[in-house]
């Protein structure tokens, strides 16, 4: 893998941890601003929202730089939002920060995707996938729990001043490191037309449901866990999102052939499984475990289906698949869960949707 893959997965770690930590900050915040808790939560919604529409808009915005510049450009805004972020207790500004960081997010990972295919030989389109994604995986075993300890100690702004720190350092190391641009010879506009292909529209469609499920169960794990035991079994489900997407990579598109039913039966045993804690840790890590290593396996499917005939817009069509399914996977699990004695039935919204899913690869 070369070394500059390594610099952008640190850049996905800075931004992984800024997307999920704010859960463990909001009373803090919500405090600070003069808001109530609910009203606070925007700024997590505000952030996979601003993800799903910032892909698309701002991979096309950004082919009309080299990819490093592009690169460079949306480091330097997520740097700059989260600096003026801590400097703020303002809400509306705290909220439009958030929303300048999440397309500054969207746009990196867009770009950053569409640009494995130039880094790496078409063979390891996937493992350089999962090396990528490795930067989220780590983000919620270690960013989350120490940003969180760190906001809790010294204020939430100082979790923004870390990740802002962490952005420079790999703006810094990605502007000295070499990096493959080839020239584009056609209208960026023209690429979206791969979305024509049923195959391409069927794998984003995959996507879009696998990792809505991934979130849909994600989004109540903590709510399943007994007082004091919330980090413990996030940190495990983070660990085993990290192995999931560590297999993922060096299996390649193996993974897809059986993993979407195997998922399937995870999410319907962790049901079962969750009623007592031992149970729930186990399944936790089991289960972070199939649905990373499968939800990266389809991210890299699209990427490797779409660069063909669009290379510039392949990674925002997986960006957009993955947020989209962190946005309504919770939506949907959010009808069904009607209090925390009743989370446990966000399993079974991860299993309809991984199940549905199982459908679209048996009609393939």
């Amino acid at each position: 893998m070369p070394p500059v893959l390594f610099v952008l997965a640190s850049a996905v770690f800075a931004q992984g941890t800024s997307e999920f930590i704010l859960s463990g900050l909001l009373p803090q915040i919500a405090a600070d601003t003069g808001v109530s808790l609910g009203t606070a939560g925007l700024l997590t919604s505000l952030f996979a929202a601003g993800m799903v529409v910032g892909a698309p808009v701002l991979a096309m915005l950004g082919s009309k730089l080299p990819r490093k510049l592009a690169l460079l450009a949306f480091l330097g805004l997520f740097c700059a939002a989260h600096v003026i972020g801590a400097l703020t207790t303002d809400f509306p500004l705290l909220l439009a920060t958030r929303a300048l960081a999440a397309f500054a997010n969207a746009g990196f990972l867009a770009v950053s995707l569409a640009a494995l295919g130039s880094l790496v030989p078409a063979e390891g389109v996937g493992r350089a996938t999962s090396v990528l994604l490795s930067g989220v995986t780590l983000a919620c075993i270690v960013g989350v729990p120490a940003g969180t300890v760190l906001g809790q100690w010294a204020g939430w702004q100082s979790a923004f001043w870390a990740i802002a720190a962490i952005t420079a350092l790999a703006a810094a190391a990605l502007a000295t490191a070499s990096f493959d641009d080839p020239l584009a010879t056609t209208p960026v506009y023209r690429e979206w037309r791969v979305l024509r292909q049923p195959r391409v529209v069927v794998t984003v469609v995959k996507g879009v449901l696998v990792n809505g499920g991934t979130f849909a169960a994600f989004t109540y794990l903590g709510t399943m866990a007994a007082a004091g035991w919330v980090p413990v079994v996030l940190a495990v489900f983070g660990v085993g999102s990290f192995v999931g997407v560590t297999v993922a990579g060096k299996a390649g598109p193996r993974v897809l052939k059986a993993g979407t039913i195997a998922l399937t039966a995870v999410w319907v045993a962790a049901f079962f499984a969750a009623q007592s804690l031992p149970g729930l840790i186990v399944a936790a890590l089991v289960a972070g475990a199939m649905a990373f290593g499968v939800g990266s396996a389809l991210i890299a499917a699209i990427v490797t289906a779409a660069s063909a005939e669009a290379p510039r817009v392949a990674g925002a069509i997986a960006t957009t698949a993955f947020n989209l399914g962190a946005v309504v996977g919770p939506a949907v699990a959010g009808a069904v869960v009607l209090d925390a004695a009743h989370a446990r039935a966000a399993f079974w919204v991860s299993a309809g949707f991984t199940a549905l899913a199982m459908v679209l690869k048996a009609k393939k």
